[in-house]
């Protein structure tokens, strides 16, 4: 496509106008304004037509990947071609998906003569993870006599990734990555109560009875009790809801008015997993995930290493929460035969929904027998107790106050009965909901629970 410039209307304006306005108030003139407005269209016309040549032999690549993360900038760089070596300025545009930010809407690339290649960063920064891709570039270059611009389209075929910003939550979880004393996070052996047997000792008052080693002692004539240590790698399993019940938005239920709003429940999980699998790594333990709505989605069994880490990273930057009801059965069965070795399993999900809360209820038995389960929700904002707040104003207001007070006593009632499964239910912080899945980890960790 062909558009005039603005030298082209300002030579209209210079020409044209004058000489047209001349030959209508001077019938003698005419033959001269004839001559200086044809000389004017002949020259347009001739430039129009070398026009047509000048983005002939530029071309526009992509990597077929560019990794970005969520609300930090980064940048795509862009490859352009000049087959024909000869310095030219371009114009290039791109058709950013809404959920991609650029401050620059189009940018000018000056090709250098005697290089075929040309590279251009362009500065972008992602507002939601997701993938997404850049289909196609604007191309626009002048023409020789600056009056035209010629336009045309080249197909691209690039995919950017935005993934989860994990930076303010490794800031605020910075000494668990730094080995510094006290924790340390240095995989270590640890003796104590654990499944791997480490070596036999005498007898001392308070031992376990089911620790004394019986052939041992009868050898020897008196108690001898054995002593464990802690494995050395254990599995770690997070499991994500993706279903209706992870697609509210986190602040407004949580009624947060001094932080902006974090994204939805399923935004927080992601980060949160993601977190803890890092948290696992410098443990030394294995890591792996479970995402499910109402069929298990994905399944990531549990390793280590980065090239690990960077497999559960792109099983999660995609994910997005479907409007459909959690099946927790199909998720319990398909646990329960895919995983034979003891492990920690993390839930992310919410069990506000009383019906929904039975059935987790009643199929976590299955798996709570050979795991360690740990259940975590975000806290809802309105479940307290009746009299835990005396700004009750209106009748509004105690009607708000009685239905938090009802779903306050139902999640109380749901942690007993989960309890009784030897299953462990939190109710946590939006702001502090990695924090405390860490640590959580590391209680168990220290406490030689799996």
């Amino acid at each position: 496509m062909i558009v005039p410039r603005s030298r082209l209307l300002l030579w209209v304006a210079v020409i044209v106008v004058p000489f047209a306005a001349m030959a209508g108030a001077m019938p003698e003139t005419w033959t001269l304004a004839v001559v200086f407005i044809a000389a004017l269209a002949a020259l347009a016309l001739l430039d129009a037509a070398l026009a047509a040549g000048r983005l002939n032999g530029i071309a526009v690549e992509l990597p077929a990947l560019t990794r970005l993360t969520k609300d930090r900038e980064g940048e795509v760089e862009l490859r352009v071609r000049n087959d024909s070596q000869n310095a030219r300025e371009v114009r290039l545009g791109l058709a950013w998906p809404e959920e991609i930010a650029s401050p620059d809407d189009d940018r000018v690339a000056l090709l250098p003569a005697g290089a075929q290649w040309s590279r251009l960063p362009w500065p972008c920064t992602p507002l939601k993870r997701g993938s997404y891709r850049l289909g196609r570039c604007h191309l626009e270059a002048s023409s020789p006599l600056g009056f035209w611009s010629f336009r045309a389209t080249r197909p691209l075929d690039g995919e950017l990734r935005a993934y989860p910003n994990l930076l303010s939550e490794r800031r605020n979880l910075a000494a668990i990555f730094l080995h510094r004393g006290g924790l340390g996070i240095h995989a270590q052996r640890q003796v104590g109560k654990g499944r791997e047997f480490e070596k036999l000792r005498e007898y001392i008052a308070g031992d376990s009875f089911e620790d004394i080693h019986w052939k041992a002692t009868a050898k020897r004539g008196r108690p001898v009790t054995k002593v464990y240590q802690v494995e050395r790698t254990q599995e770690v399993y997070v499991v994500i809801d993706a279903s209706r019940l992870s697609a509210r938005d986190s602040a407004a239920h949580q009624q947060i008015t001094n932080h902006e709003s974090r994204g939805t429940y399923l935004e927080r999980y992601v980060t949160a997993a993601l977190v803890l699998g890092l948290a696992a790594e410098r443990q030394g333990d294995l890591f792996g995930l479970a995402t499910f709505s109402d069929r298990l989605t994905g399944f990531v069994r549990a390793k280590s290493g980065r090239a690990h880490f960077n497999a559960c990273r792109d099983a999660l930057y995609a994910l997005q929460p479907q409007v459909v009801t959690p099946d927790f059965d199909e998720l319990c069965a398909f646990l329960r035969t895919r995983l034979r070795r003891r492990a920690l399993l993390v839930f992310l999900t919410n069990l506000d929904d009383p019906a929904l809360a039975e059935s987790f209820a009643r199929n976590v038995g299955m798996i709570s027998r050979q795991h360690l389960v740990l259940v975590n929700m975000l806290r809802p904002a309105a479940a307290r107790p009746l009299f835990s707040d005396a700004a009750v104003a209106s009748t509004d207001d105690m009607a708000a106050r009685l239905g938090g007070h009802i779903q306050w006593q139902r999640l109380r009632e749901l942690e007993k009965t989960l309890q009784r499964h030897g299953v462990q239910f939190a109710q946590l912080d939006d702001e502090k909901l990695c924090a405390e899945l860490v640590t959580q980890y590391l209680n168990v960790k220290q406490r030689q629970l799996l």
